[in-house]
């Protein structure tokens, strides 16, 4: 066993929501229902430094939720999640953009976030312009940018600026055929780099027969198997084709 990049313990992840009746009984003066989804349930895993794990399941069953909690966007209610002192980056649509910002101001705040210098930034910004294809976009508000843009530009950040963990949600999947490919190669370059763990959460499954040393499956956000890469992916198919 090598050295542990993450370590999740028994983590339990709740959401409380409204209902439109919750929001009726707020003006009319009835009682409020209070409803609690269980996102992650008892969740237990180690990830290996250097190691690339995917993650399926179905839509729902926590992948994305895991994710933002590793990457302390908001913490679990139950457990702990130790990352030993790596430095760590979410690649998922939409997150960590100010939408009144510019593209290129979003790179600034998304490096400081990220714990990168001012100079290192500036340093890597015409880097990251350049992979991210925006053109004269870049210095419009990424409230203009399609889904499509949203995603180079959050690639191109996280594979410039390059953190001990990565964290990618979905975005090899997004964008144009080209930009794809160019992605999926810049992932194996930043993969073979035997210090960087990645995480990897996606619906494609030869992507992660390409890049995955091991597959985590999660169901309505427990985990029901974890293991050898291909031998996940069968169970998991034939689970999902019954």
């Amino acid at each position: 066993m090598g050295e542990h990049a993450i370590d999740v313990k028994n983590i339990s992840i709740h959401y409380r929501i409204l209902n439109s009746a919750s929001v009726r009984g707020g003006f009319w003066g009835k009682k409020k229902r209070n409803l609690v989804h269980e996102a992650v349930k008892d969740l237990s895993f180690s990830v290996d430094r250097g190691e690339v794990l995917g993650i399926v399941g179905k839509n729902g069953s926590g992948k994305s939720t895991l994710l933002r909690s590793i990457a302390g966007i908001f913490a679990p209610n139950v457990g702990e999640i130790d990352l030993h002192g790596y430095t760590v980056s979410l690649m998922a649509l939409g997150i960590g953009f100010v939408s009144r910002l510019s593209g290129r101001e979003n790179i600034m705040l998304s490096g400081m976030l990220l714990g990168f210098s001012e100079k290192a930034i500036r340093e890597k910004m015409d880097e990251i312009i350049e992979f991210s294809e925006l053109g004269e976009f870049i210095d419009r508000p990424v409230a203009t940018y399609s889904s499509g843009m949203h995603s180079k530009l959050a690639f191109a950040i996280t594979a410039m600026l390059e953190t001990d963990i990565m964290l990618v949600d979905e975005v090899l999947s997004v964008g144009d055929s080209r930009f794809q490919k160019k992605s999926f190669a810049k992932m194996r370059e930043l993969i073979m780099d035997v210090n960087t763990t990645v995480l990897i959460v996606s619906h494609n499954m030869e992507t992660l027969r390409s890049l995955c040393d091991r597959v985590l499956w999660i169901h309505d956000g427990v985990m029901k198997e974890i293991g050898d890469t291909e031998t996940v992916i069968q169970h998991y198919n034939d689970f999902m084709n019954k």
